[in-house]
Protein backbone atom coordinates (compact mmCIF):
# COMPACT_ATOMS: atom_id res chain seq x y z
CA UNK A 1 0.00 0.00 0.00
CA UNK A 2 1.48 3.49 -1.12
CA UNK A 3 2.24 5.85 2.05
CA UNK A 4 -0.69 8.21 1.07
CA UNK A 5 -2.69 5.38 1.26
CA UNK A 6 -1.74 4.57 4.81
CA UNK A 7 -1.83 8.12 5.95
CA UNK A 8 -5.69 8.89 4.77
CA UNK A 9 -6.52 5.26 6.42
CA UNK A 10 -4.71 6.49 9.76
CA UNK A 11 -6.49 10.07 9.44
CA UNK A 12 -9.77 8.01 9.24
CA UNK A 13 -8.74 6.11 12.30
CA UNK A 14 -8.08 9.04 14.14
CA UNK A 15 -11.05 10.90 13.00
CA UNK A 16 -12.92 8.08 14.53
CA UNK A 17 -10.84 7.76 17.87
CA UNK A 18 -11.36 11.70 18.14
CA UNK A 19 -7.65 11.94 18.46
CA UNK A 20 -7.20 15.50 17.62
CA UNK A 21 -3.20 15.61 17.77
CA UNK A 22 -2.81 12.48 16.03
CA UNK A 23 -4.99 13.55 13.08
CA UNK A 24 -3.61 16.76 12.97
CA UNK A 25 0.12 15.17 12.15
CA UNK A 26 -1.31 13.18 9.60
CA UNK A 27 -2.98 15.66 7.97
CA UNK A 28 0.75 17.68 7.79
CA UNK A 29 2.07 14.64 6.45
CA UNK A 30 -0.87 14.24 3.59
CA UNK A 31 -1.06 17.84 2.87
CA UNK A 32 2.93 17.89 1.90
CA UNK A 33 2.69 14.61 0.32
CA UNK A 34 -0.23 15.82 -1.89
CA UNK A 35 1.76 19.33 -2.31
CA UNK A 36 5.49 17.46 -3.48
CA UNK A 37 2.84 15.40 -6.09
CA UNK A 38 1.24 18.57 -7.89
CA UNK A 39 4.37 20.31 -7.73
CA UNK A 40 6.03 17.62 -9.53
CA UNK A 41 3.28 16.82 -11.60
CA UNK A 42 4.69 13.20 -11.12
CA UNK A 43 3.32 9.93 -8.80
CA UNK A 44 5.32 9.23 -5.72
CA UNK A 45 8.18 6.89 -5.68
CA UNK A 46 9.19 5.84 -2.33
CA UNK A 47 12.40 8.17 -2.56
CA UNK A 48 10.12 11.18 -3.11
CA UNK A 49 8.09 10.56 -0.05
CA UNK A 50 11.18 9.47 1.95
CA UNK A 51 12.63 13.09 0.96
CA UNK A 52 8.89 15.03 1.81
CA UNK A 53 9.30 13.19 5.61
CA UNK A 54 12.45 14.02 5.88
CA UNK A 55 11.72 17.39 5.03
CA UNK A 56 9.04 17.55 7.70
CA UNK A 57 11.02 16.02 10.33
CA UNK A 58 13.68 18.71 9.93
CA UNK A 59 11.16 20.87 10.14
CA UNK A 60 9.67 19.90 13.56
CA UNK A 61 13.10 19.35 14.59
CA UNK A 62 14.23 23.30 13.94
CA UNK A 63 10.82 24.28 15.46
CA UNK A 64 11.18 22.44 18.58
CA UNK A 65 14.48 23.90 19.26
CA UNK A 66 13.44 27.57 18.63
CA UNK A 67 10.03 27.01 20.87
CA UNK A 68 12.65 25.48 23.85
CA UNK A 69 15.08 28.57 23.18
CA UNK A 70 11.60 30.89 23.04
CA UNK A 71 10.69 29.34 26.59
CA UNK A 72 7.31 27.68 25.26
CA UNK A 73 8.09 24.10 26.56
CA UNK A 74 4.22 23.50 25.60
CA UNK A 75 4.92 24.04 22.04
CA UNK A 76 8.23 22.14 21.70
CA UNK A 77 6.51 18.89 23.54
CA UNK A 78 3.90 19.65 20.46
CA UNK A 79 6.92 19.54 17.74
CA UNK A 80 8.34 16.63 19.63
CA UNK A 81 5.20 14.39 19.19
CA UNK A 82 4.46 15.18 15.97
CA UNK A 83 8.12 14.45 14.74
CA UNK A 84 7.69 11.25 16.40
CA UNK A 85 4.48 10.26 14.25
CA UNK A 86 6.53 11.15 10.97
CA UNK A 87 9.36 8.92 11.62
CA UNK A 88 7.09 6.21 12.56
CA UNK A 89 6.34 6.03 8.75
CA UNK A 90 10.18 6.07 7.59
CA UNK A 91 12.17 3.13 7.24
CA UNK A 92 14.34 2.19 9.93
CA UNK A 93 17.96 4.54 10.68
CA UNK A 94 20.53 2.96 9.79
CA UNK A 95 22.84 2.06 13.04
CA UNK A 96 26.16 3.27 13.90
CA UNK A 97 28.36 -0.07 12.63
CA UNK A 98 26.15 -0.10 9.32
CA UNK A 99 27.16 3.51 8.95
CA UNK A 100 31.05 3.02 9.83
CA UNK A 101 30.99 -0.06 7.52
CA UNK A 102 29.46 1.73 4.37
CA UNK A 103 32.17 4.52 4.79
CA UNK A 104 34.28 1.75 4.67
CA UNK A 105 33.50 0.10 2.09
CA UNK A 106 32.60 3.37 0.13
CA UNK A 107 36.45 4.73 0.58
CA UNK A 108 38.06 1.72 -0.48
CA UNK A 109 35.80 1.23 -3.51
CA UNK A 110 36.31 4.82 -4.78
CA UNK A 111 40.17 4.41 -3.62
CA UNK A 112 39.29 8.15 -1.47
CA UNK A 113 42.72 9.14 0.23
CA UNK A 114 42.09 12.89 0.85
CA UNK A 115 38.91 15.27 2.01
CA UNK A 116 38.37 16.24 -1.89
CA UNK A 117 37.28 13.18 -2.58
CA UNK A 118 34.53 13.18 0.04
CA UNK A 119 31.30 14.05 -2.68
CA UNK A 120 32.20 10.71 -4.07
CA UNK A 121 32.91 8.65 -1.08
CA UNK A 122 29.54 10.76 0.22
CA UNK A 123 27.24 9.12 -2.49
CA UNK A 124 28.97 5.84 -2.72
CA UNK A 125 28.04 5.37 1.17
CA UNK A 126 24.62 6.94 0.77
CA UNK A 127 23.96 4.10 -1.81
CA UNK A 128 24.91 1.35 0.63
CA UNK A 129 22.36 2.65 2.72
CA UNK A 130 19.50 3.05 0.72
CA UNK A 131 16.33 1.72 1.92
CA UNK A 132 17.73 2.77 5.55
CA UNK A 133 17.13 6.16 7.49
CA UNK A 134 20.46 8.30 7.44
CA UNK A 135 21.00 11.60 9.07
CA UNK A 136 23.53 13.05 6.37
CA UNK A 137 25.40 15.46 8.97
CA UNK A 138 26.52 12.56 10.71
CA UNK A 139 27.44 10.46 7.65
CA UNK A 140 29.29 13.50 6.45
CA UNK A 141 31.13 14.04 10.05
CA UNK A 142 31.85 9.88 9.62
CA UNK A 143 33.51 10.58 6.06
CA UNK A 144 34.94 13.40 7.02
CA UNK A 145 36.98 11.77 10.04
CA UNK A 146 38.00 8.86 8.19
CA UNK A 147 39.44 10.74 5.29
CA UNK A 148 41.64 13.13 7.71
CA UNK A 149 39.65 16.13 6.88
Amino acid sequence: MALLETIEQHMREAMKARDEARLSALRLIKSALTKHRADTARPLDEKAELQVLNMLIKQRREAAEAFRKGGREDLAAKEEAELRLIESYMPPAATEQEMDAAVEAAIAETGASSPKQMGAVMKAAQARLSGKRVDNKLLSDKVRARLGG
